[in-house]
């Protein structure tokens, strides 16, 4: 079976599950999605990983992972979501170290937060893509990046009202900052954002 590449394309709401996000991946060569449904906690450390600005304080678990991974040099090559069954994808982490390939079985939505992290390839069978991929358009604003995009949907707690025009710019960065040591991310992210427009 030949193996196809995939690349976030980004995170939502899910529409089936409360609570959950669909992860959005995409074939590189190619106009199918792979939606996957993932818990919260998983999303935002996609997010993270992705939105290069936002630096947590203190390392969250994938994070972790990463650094004992580098500590015993060991590397994450490629992640293969190898199977599907009754709508729960199955994933492989594929290791090095010292030139010996392990393969480590985890779930998929932990199997892609490290691959963001040690900047991995991602990988699933044609066979999954063609019982489980999808054809979908999704919106994009080309002067934003993919993670920008989506890590708006994941403000749970930010009301969609606030307003920070009366807010200067500097004291906007020091809400950032303070947001950011906090582990608000919600919150950095949307002020992130603000200040991004008022750069424009």
């Amino acid at each position: 079976m030949s193996l196809v590449r995939l690349n976030i394309k980004g995170i939502s709401y899910s529409q089936t599950q409360s609570g959950a996000y669909a992860l959005v991946l995409k074939e590189v060569e190619g106009e199918r999605t792979l939606p996957i449904i993932i818990g919260a906690f998983e999303a935002q450390s996609i997010a993270i990983a992705l939105e290069k600005e936002i630096k947590p304080p203190r390392p969250l678990t994938h994070d972790l992972f990463k650094s004992f991974s580098d500590r015993f040099n060991i590397k994450v090559k490629q992640v293969i979501i190898h199977k599907l069954v009754d709508g729960v994808f199955y994933s492989s982490l594929i290791c090095e170290r010292d030139k010996i390939e392990e393969i480590i079985d985890a779930r998929t939505s932990d199997a892609i937060a490290l691959a963001t992290r040690f900047n991995a390839p991602i990988f699933t069978y044609e066979n999954i893509l063609d019982k489980a991929g999808i054809f979908l358009k999704i919106k994009e604003e080309p002067e934003l990046t993919q993670a920008k995009i989506e890590i708006e949907e994941l403000a749970l707690d930010i009301a969609e009202d606030a307003s920070y025009e009366e807010i200067s710019l500097e004291e906007l960065h020091t809400q950032l900052d303070e947001a950011v040591a906090n582990e608000d991310y919600e919150l950095a992210a949307k002020l992130r954002d603000e200040i991004d427009k008022r750069k424009k």
